[in-house]
């Protein structure tokens, strides 16, 4: 089974994407919440993805931020990450920034969504 780590989204979107990820691709979804939590958990359990919020729900800090960390971390820099917001130009830093090409909460079951999870659940 295939783990994934959601970090930042509310309770609902949470519930919404990990709905989603567990009808999909029978994934096991793991809820932090801010870079300390995000971290701890990486760094002692395994993800084959990690998914990160535009912006954090409980303190509104920077979902790029913390995907700067992963990927400038070369004990997790290779676990693939994605970006979860709607907006293009955010999905462009996160991109430039290392991550894979993510998707927004409206784009749950759009086919490029489908087919940009599968390529690394599959």
């Amino acid at each position: 089974m295939k783990r994934i780590l959601d970090i930042g989204n509310c309770s609902h979107d949470f519930g919404l994407i990990s709905g989603m990820l567990r009808k999909q691709f029978a994934a096991e979804v793991v809820q932090c919440h801010g870079p300390d939590d995000s971290l701890d958990a990486l760094r002692h359990g395994q993800f084959d993805l990690v998914l990160v919020n535009r912006q954090l729900d409980q303190d509104y800090s920077s979902g790029l931020d913390i995907i700067q960390t992963i990927k400038a971390d070369p004990q997790l820099s290779s676990i693939p990450v994605m970006m979860v917001t709607n907006y293009a130009e955010h999905q462009a830093q996160a991109v430039a920034s290392g991550a894979l090409p993510g998707f927004g909460k409206r784009e749950l079951y759009t086919d490029q969504t489908q087919q940009r999870l599968g390529a690394v659940l599959s």
